[in-house]
């Protein structure tokens, strides 16, 4: 054996050493990694109990039950309903077709009995597919989390709401059943059409509660939350087919149905209720009048008054309000393009009683008894005769009526206003002949003689709000108002010179009966009860033989007062009883004149209105105010009148007005000499006085 070669020992001890050493480290790191992983597996049990715990302590959020405000007329009579867009009817989980809940699960969350509010195995499938496609193309959110995000949260595609969804979602399983989760769910999901909830939804597209409904209709009623604009019957049919199929297969998959009772399903011909036009609202123009005042100026807000439940008791007389609807549809029947407006009005409390703001509201929402844009014409010209009235004027100030240039601005500048045909009586006429024949003549001389400025005055304190200005024009109601403001100022005679603010909305509750908003309108006295009933007298003729409004003095069943008014392109009546102060404007939206038939179409829905509307009302007279006294007179000479006078009208002036000489010389050399001769026999002014005091007694 050669002394060079060593022999290899089978281990030798400093190697095993070695390995005993490695073995042992190796068992050491195994030992301190079992030791984390258990001691982390039982922080996060700790953790997860715990977070469980406080989910399960925790009560969900309040969710915000949307309830629809509603709207009252003055006898409590529903008008109409404000809501957000949710037409909802809630019903028991019992009450819904056990078709339409397989279906529903089948499509939405197969697995919805089996998990506890997160579909772990859906989550994982869905991101394999998705990291498939480098892009989002399924979902994985359960019927409890699609809940929670209806409920609590928006629809924002973000990781903090994806968060609070999935932890909203694990709270309510473990604080609501299943069939709770289902029920509210069911309830809460939308189908398209404003309409929420299945039981509203079975009605709408099927015409039967939801619990009749059968599996062909049930699997296509499931089919439409995927996507409304698109799977609904009322928007795609073949659409709605193909989803409907859809939903049949998915049911045969998940053993909620056999494939022969699915291919049944798909060939039932199915009777879908057609899609009805939504019933016009109650008053719509009021309605949105109403919707401005208490958002705009009474600050109830936008999402109290479409889901808070709030009550809104206004004004509106329905009576009224249907007669004033049917009435404008009648009279402008077969003439499509004119429009019209009316408002009425309480004189004695400022309350509006009907609003009509255009012939069809589905065609424009423009409400014209709001809008200042058109030139009231005549009808503006009692402000100027009652400022007249206060500056010396009386009923029987006499003015030729006769082509005219009137000149102003101290003299550098000129206003020739024409009378309508170019009809002038070429002599003098008095205070009520030109009321009742609507004589421009008369008024422009008049609103020289006392002041446009004055008028302006006096019509701001009876309601007139719109711009005005001091020109001669002005009395032939050059400048634009509004019908509401019309009313208003009408109104204000009517109530013997007392200015009521307009009102519209009585009082506000909450859904809890609580008082957001009371009414409490403004009254003033803006003129002398005696001018406001001598203006009234006057504004009588108008529906007298000769009056611009006696067309309808058939119709007329009571004591009545009012203006007509007539421009190219408008036609008024305002006019008035003591209980009710109407206006009514007739005419075209754009720039297009009224022919000469249309200009009196006015008159007729006044007249019939106001008779249908006080048709339960007894008339009555209007009441005669201290400072008045009634006397005959003579048309011609503006003078008292007795037996000798070839004609005589009874008149009413202010006290201290009226006249104190009669027609005729001799007659007043006679009253001077004896003043009982002054009266004429049988027409005793006193006595007319208190015999109409007694009347409206």
């Amino acid at each position: 054996m050669s002394d060079n070669k060593r022999p290899t020992p089978a281990s030798s001890p400093s190697s095993q050493k070695d390995k005993e050493v490695a073995s042992m480290r190796w068992m050491r790191r195994i030992k301190k990694m079992f030791s984390f992983l258990f001691s982390s597996f039982v922080i996060l049990l700790i953790v997860t109990a715990a977070g469980l715990i406080y989910l399960r302590s925790q009560t969900l959020p309040v969710t915000k039950m949307l309830q629809t405000s509603q709207m009252y007329d003055a006898h409590g009579q529903l008008i109409d309903t404000f809501y957000s867009g949710q037409n909802r009817q809630v019903v028991a989980l019992k009450d819904i077709s056990p078709y339409l809940i397989k279906a529903t699960l089948s499509v939405e969350d197969q697995h919805f009995y089996d998990h506890f509010g997160v579909d772990v195995k859906a989550v994982a499938r869905a991101a394999v597919v998705n990291v498939q496609a480098m892009a989002k193309v399924q979902g994985a959110g359960t019927i409890t989390q699609q809940l929670a995000r209806n409920l609590y949260l928006n629809h924002d595609r973000t990781w903090s709401r994806k968060i609070k969804e999935t932890v909203f979602a694990i709270q309510m399983e473990m604080q609501l059943s299943k069939d709770e989760i289902l029920t509210n769910y069911l309830n809460q999901i939308y189908y398209g059409h404003s309409t929420y909830g299945i039981e509203t939804a079975s009605e709408l597209f099927f015409g039967k509660h939801a619990s009749e409904l059968t599996l062909a209709e049930s699997a296509m009623v499931a089919g439409v939350p995927k996507g409304p604009r698109y799977y609904s019957p009322y928007y795609d049919l073949t659409n709605a087919m193909d989803r409907q199929k859809i939903v049949l297969q998915t049911m045969v998959r998940s053993g909620f149905i056999t494939q022969s009772a699915a291919d049944a399903a798909a060939r039932e011909r199915l009777v879908i209720q057609p899609l009805t036009k939504k019933k016009p609202a109650s008053a719509p123009y009021f309605r949105d009048y109403i919707r401005t005042l208490a958002t705009d100026r009474l600050g109830i807000p936008e999402e109290q008054l479409d889901e808070g439940g709030i009550k809104i008791f206004t004004t509106l007389d329905m009576n009224a309000q249907k007669i004033a609807e049917d009435i404008i549809t009648k009279q402008l029947a077969g003439k499509p393009d004119i429009q019209a407006a009316l408002v009425a009005i309480d004189p004695r409390t400022g309350a509006i009683k009907a609003m009509v703001g255009g012939r069809d509201y589905s065609d424009t929402q423009f409400n014209r008894a709001l809008s200042n844009t058109r030139q009231p014409g005549s009808s503006f010209k009692p402000f100027v005769y009652m400022v007249a009235l206060q500056n010396g004027y009386t009923p029987a100030t006499l003015v030729k009526s006769e082509p005219t240039v009137f000149t102003y601005d101290e003299g550098r500048q000129t206003y020739t206003p024409r009378n309508f045909n170019d009809q002038y009586v070429n002599t003098n006429i008095d205070m009520r002949q030109a009321i009742s024949k609507s004589d421009n003549i008369y008024a422009v001389h008049t609103i020289l003689d006392v002041g446009p400025a004055k008028v302006i005055e006096l019509a701001r304190k009876l309601g007139i709000a719109s711009s005005m200005k001091p020109l001669p024009s002005l009395a032939l109601g050059s400048f634009p108002v509004s019908p509401m403001e019309m009313a208003s100022a009408f109104g204000t005679i009517a109530n013997q010179g007392v200015h009521n603010e307009t009102t519209a909305i009585e009082r506000i509750e909450d859904a809890n009966g609580k008082i957001l908003y009371e009414a409490k309108p403004k009254s003033e006295k803006v003129l002398d009860p005696a001018i406001a009933y001598v203006m009234t007298n006057l504004m009588e003729s108008v529906f007298e033989e000769g009056g611009t409004g006696n067309r309808v003095a058939n119709t007329i069943k009571r004591p009545i007062a009012g203006k007509t008014g007539t421009t190219d392109t408008d036609a008024w009546l305002v006019g008035f009883t003591p209980e009710l102060a109407t206006a009514v404007w007739v005419g075209y939206d754009k720039d297009r004149d009224i022919s000469s038939v249309e200009s009196h179409m006015a008159s007729p829905i006044f007249a019939e209105f106001t008779e249908q509307t006080l048709e339960a009302i007894p008339p009555k007279l209007f009441p005669i105010p201290e400072g008045v006294a009634t006397v005959y007179i003579d048309p011609v000479s503006g003078k008292l009148s007795n037996e000798d006078c070839p004609s005589n009208r009874m008149e009413a002036f202010l006290t201290g007005t009226e006249p104190t000489a009669y027609c005729t010389d001799k007659q007043a050399n006679e009253i001077k000499k004896d003043p009982k001769k002054g009266t004429p026999k049988g027409k005793n002014s006193s006595w007319w006085n208190d015999l109409k005091r007694w009347w409206n007694d």
